[in-house]
């Protein structure tokens, strides 16, 4: 089957909600499409979400983690923090139980432990939060008592390195903090974690080309955190369940039941800003040339793993943009890769306006 880009760009538009905004009732159905909420910056987060939804209140996401718990806040795949519904704990806990990397001698040795202290800081973490929200201050000096001065010391000294192993062996996922500090407590204190399924990661796998339609086993690789052949084990586990496909030419992977929906996609029209860190954007990182609208991929794709905001217009991005308040307005700065037709601006302006009032909007370029 021979697929070309904009066939892709158009379905995978749709996959992510960013052709038409979904009610406010489906958005723990969106962000489980989603593979969940990129979280390193919780405004992200949030507005990764009311891209593709209507209505939201605007207290949704804090209610959703710290009332509710809809949503679980945690160290996810590649290490980073994401949201992800708390229905579905059960899953990526599972999937993320599979990773390995913590328990090999050169991360030991990297980070001064045996894995014999590891082991201790993991349990530690687990019998302190039991029925706990600690802060990270008041969790480190738990461990220290349970264990050793220099385990609690470690959980002090460097933010997320010795609590993500926690996180990801199921012993801790955030609480609602003290003013600005973060609090953690024990996924079976705070939600229901259900019964892990046995192939966790050969769901997440299918789950993630529900959101990419086409990917190679390097890219799964790169999003799930692990090696490229650990990858090509996952894509061997799925057998007739992912077909091979040609992209423009290239060879790539998509889900057999999604391949001729792919193949039959119709374009896209309209525009969206999305936030820094917006999961199409990570979608596209290894192949953004072919879904750029002008420009290059180093105006989105920044030093130090930073993903620029972006404007998508007709499921390309087209642009980055940026937003400044100051008394109480708000100056929304768009950069487009290309000259703007006046209906694109005008779909544009309506973003602005949806998304922060009193705004004006300055354009570059």
């Amino acid at each position: 089957m021979s697929l070309t880009w904009g066939r892709v760009a158009a379905w995978r538009t749709r996959a992510h909600s960013l052709d038409v905004r979904r009610p406010a009732e489906d958005a723990l159905d969106v962000v489980a499409e989603l593979c969940g909420l990129h979280a390193q910056l919780m405004s992200s987060a949030e507005a990764t979400l009311r891209a593709r939804v209507d209505g939201l209140p605007p207290d949704f996401v804090e209610q959703a983690l710290w009332a509710d718990r809809t949503l679980v806040k945690t160290w996810s795949m590649r290490g980073t923090l994401h949201l992800l519904p708390a229905r579905e704990y059960a899953l990526w806990q599972a999937g993320f139980a599979t990773y390995q990397h913590y328990l090999k001698p050169v991360w030991l040795r990297n980070f001064h432990l045996t894995a014999e202290e590891l082991q201790a800081l993991l349990d530690g973490v687990g019998e302190a939060l039991e029925g706990r929200v600690l802060t990270r201050a008041d969790l480190a000096d738990e461990v220290a008592r349970r264990t050793s001065p220099h385990l609690g010391e470690k959980l002090r000294e460097s933010w997320g390195v010795y609590l993500k192993p926690a996180s990801f062996r199921g012993r801790l996922v955030f609480g609602p903090g003290e003013g600005n500090l973060v609090a953690f407590t024990r996924p079976d204190t705070w939600i229901d974690v259900g019964d892990p399924p046995a192939d966790a990661v050969e769901r997440i796998a299918l789950r993630f080309f529900g959101q990419q339609g086409v990917a190679t086993r390097e890219e799964f690789a790169r999003w799930w955190g692990v090696k490229p052949p650990d990858g090509g084990r996952v894509f061997k586990a799925l057998g007739d369940r992912i077909t091979p496909v040609d992209v423009g030419g290239e060879p790539y992977w998509a889900r057999t039941d999604l391949v001729t929906a792919l193949h039959e996609a119709e374009p896209v029209v309209g525009a969206r800003l999305l936030p820094a860190f917006d999961q199409y954007v990570v979608a596209a990182t290894r192949h953004a040339g072919h879904l750029l609208d002008g420009g290059t991929p180093d105006r989105v794709y920044r030093p130090q793993g930073w993903l620029s905001p972006v404007l998508l217009v007709n499921g390309r991005l087209t642009g980055i943009w940026s937003q400044e308040r100051k008394g109480g307005r708000t100056t929304v700065t768009v950069e487009p890769f290309r000259s703007l037709t006046a209906k694109e601006r005008r779909a544009v302006l309506a973003e602005v306006d949806r998304m922060a009032q009193p705004a004006e909007v300055a354009w570059v370029g």
